[in-house]
């Protein structure tokens, strides 16, 4: 038996995607960190475009800033609402590692020429290519400058399915980002993440606000705390937690929280609890998932599963009353049946 999330580690809820004043939120990064601080988050990332910037002077006890900036790349650097483009977080595994990947001064508008020229550049300067290759090789390059690479809201990006299964190094997906799923309402992205992990893919799975707050909390389509990641380090300081990311010791979520989860090979058997769910969902690549639910709908605790003899991974969903679901990553055989 494995047990992937136990109760004997706290979990830590994170906003891994987010933008201040720094670029093009309406939120300096105080008021983002007090804004979460004061709604129970314990880790935010501040993800502005094109902007390294290490925040850890904001750090409290309780409260932890990840260094990261979001990267894009486009047909063109100016952005088109009806053209694929990529966008990808780069979170920095030592905070003060401040490298521009592949810099190129047509994407840093929100930098001034002096900003610019301080900026560590790896990776060269040539112009940006919206080509497979040149893609590939930014996510390689990031990683070898010591980021953990994230592919971000893949439906808003509008690239084919082939382009983003073909990508490597990435080491999670945004299974729902927020900001695009209250415009558009299907920014949540378990069909592609299924997809990959069929094909053999060994991605994780996160969720993120990616929230400008260009709209008050209490307006129906504020993109803040809707999505969050739950994270569950050795202990709470900045490198156990990219340790964590890098391991896949988190879920996603929208609202349910999962609070265990074994696995046992040998007895075929797979193990949840949760709070906040009303379905509990296990996936095993087929088009018949193992469901444990009540017949009146009411709440779902807990519930075991017989795991499928062809079942080459399995990834577990909570689904609440609203709809709203917590999914973890996909665990394949080899970590689970020994």
């Amino acid at each position: 038996m494995v047990e992937f999330i136990s109760k004997s580690k706290q979990q830590y809820k994170a906003n891994l995607h987010c933008h201040s004043t720094l670029s093009d939120g309406h939120l300096t990064p105080p008021q983002l960190k007090e804004a979460y601080r004061n709604s129970g988050y314990s880790i935010l990332a501040i993800t502005d475009h094109e902007v390294p910037r290490d925040h850890r002077a904001m750090d409290e006890e309780d409260f932890m800033l990840l260094t990261a900036y979001e990267a894009y790349i486009r047909p063109e650097p100016k952005s088109n609402a009806y053209l694929p483009e990529v966008h990808l977080n780069l979170f920095a595994r030592q905070p003060d590692n401040l490298k521009m990947v592949c810099y190129n001064p047509a994407y840093c508008k929100y930098l001034t020429e002096e900003q610019q020229a301080a900026l560590e550049k790896v990776g060269g300067t040539q112009p940006r290519r919206y080509q497979r290759q040149y893609i590939q090789q930014f996510i390689h390059t990031a990683v070898e400058n010591g980021y953990l690479v994230s592919y971000n809201h893949p439906c808003w990006s509008m690239e084919d399915v082939d382009e983003i299964l073909a990508y490597e190094g990435c080491f999670s997906l945004e299974m729902c980002n927020y900001c695009s799923y209250v415009s558009n309402r299907y920014e949540h992205n378990e069909m592609l993440y299924d997809m990959m992990l069929r094909r053999g893919k060994r991605i994780f799975c996160h969720g993120g606000d990616d929230n400008h707050n260009a709209r008050p909390p209490d307006d129906f389509l504020s993109d803040s705390f809707g999505a969050f990641t739950m994270i569950y380090p050795e202990r709470f300081d900045y490198a156990s937690v990219m340790g964590a990311l890098e391991k896949g010791d988190f879920y996603a979520s929208m609202g349910p929280r999962i609070t265990r989860l074994w696995i046992d090979g040998q007895a075929k058997k797979a193990h949840l609890e949760a709070e906040g769910g009303v379905q509990l969902i296990m996936h095993c690549g087929s088009k018949s998932p193992r469901s444990v639910y009540q017949k009146d709908g009411g709440p779902v605790t807990a519930g075991e599963f017989v795991i499928p003899d062809e079942a080459k991974y399995l990834r577990f969903t909570v689904m609440d009353e609203k709809g709203r679901t917590a999914d973890t990553r996909g665990y394949f055989r080899d970590e689970w049946d020994f």
